[in-house]
């Protein structure tokens, strides 16, 4: 196991950056994810480390190595690809031993590395089959026993959960965190998917354009995000944003959305007078409780909740509740954050106001 450190890692193809400057550190033993939407740079910042893109700038050490020459396979890592990349003509055991008869390993070692990974992937029974025999998620595990088998002291994960239904990547993403929990690899994690960032990672690197935009915990990044874009990326349904302004009324600070329409802001702080866009999670509004009437567009019953998509000053506003409602479209409802559940931002930088 090791630590990864990446400073001031650039990289252009041609006069296009696509990268630029990212700063991370990782833990030895971490389970770090890399999250943001498609083109943001995550994947190329994966490959970088796995030496299959060259940097073109910045400096990426693996343990106490500068890695930025060494080619992929003195590295010392092993990556597991969103498409399994499995040999159809070899069977799974010989597939998960390739890398080790490629070094020249004995038979004996190759026996008892492909043994131990197959019994902790649930692959025992199923090592003299062919791909072409397997389910998506036993294929996947397959991918994953070939890189657990080289021991080696950094996992990659290129979004390996894309290709399987939405059932069977909630099982995997239980049985990658497990494996992680039981190895104690150093693991970098790529996906577009918050869900599997928030309940995998033990911390999240969110970009976009090319540029970390914030580094924490899952629930630092929930609670406290740095601006309108991690705002809005983290979190399921995401935030919702309504433009206003900071007034002073008899009842206290609040944002005036439209005329006559005020949601308190207790963390407004000492500024006034001035526009701002205030973001309220789905999951911190009271339905029925009065502090502004919204008009319901659709309502959408999940069976443990129901998520109600509504109209405020002619912005789109969701709502979500545990409670069952009968609510239909066109009828006017009530809703009111949680005390101490909004949050302030600039509308020119969209830093988070504090």
């Amino acid at each position: 196991m090791a630590s990864v450190e990446l400073k001031q890692v650039r990289k252009s193809f041609g006069s296009t950056q696509v990268v630029h400057g990212v700063d991370i550190s990782i833990a030895d033993g971490e389970f770090v994810v890399l999250v943001g939407p498609s083109g943001c740079g995550k994947s190329t910042l994966l490959r970088m480390i796995a030496g299959l893109e060259e940097i073109s700038a910045g400096e990426i050490r693996i343990g106490d190595r500068v890695v930025n020459d060494v080619p992929p396979k003195q590295r010392d890592i092993a990556m597991v690809f969103q498409n399994y990349a499995l040999y159809p003509h070899m069977k799974v055991f010989d597939n998960m031993a390739f890398s080790m008869k490629l070094a020249g390993r004995s038979s004996e070692e190759m026996r008892q590395r492909v043994d131990k990974a197959a019994q902790i992937l649930g692959l025992s029974d199923y090592l003299d089959r062919y791909p072409r025999q397997l389910s998506g998620g036993q294929r996947q595990r397959v991918a994953m026993g070939r890189a657990i088998v080289r021991d080696p002291q950094v996992f990659l994960f290129d979004e390996p959960l894309s290709n399987l239904d939405a059932k069977l990547r909630v099982q995997m993403r239980t049985e990658i965190k497990e494996l992680h929990q039981r190895l104690k690899t150093t693991s970098i994690y790529v996906t577009h998917d918050q869900i599997e960032a928030m309940t995998m990672a033990d911390t999240i690197v969110v970009m976009n354009g090319g540029r970390v935009e914030q580094i924490g915990t899952p629930l630092d990044l929930y609670d406290q995000p740095a601006n309108l874009f991690v705002a809005g990326f983290i979190g399921s349904p995401a935030m919702n944003f309504l433009p206003g302004r900071i007034v002073t009324g008899a009842s206290g600070r609040g944002i005036q959305i439209a005329e006559g329409c005020v949601i308190p802001a207790p963390g407004s702080g000492g500024a006034r007078d001035r526009e701002v866009i205030l973001g309220v999670r789905p999951e911190h509004f009271n339905i029925g409780e009065s502090c502004v009437e919204v008009r319901v567009i659709v309502v959408e019953p999940t069976g443990a909740d129901t998520q109600v998509f509504c109209k405020l000053a002619g912005h789109n506003v969701s709502a979500i509740s545990r409670e069952r409602h009968t609510f239909r479209p066109g009828d006017t409802i009530s809703l009111k954050p949680f005390e101490g559940k909004t949050y302030l931002f600039d509308p020119e930088s969209g830093a988070r106001i504090a």
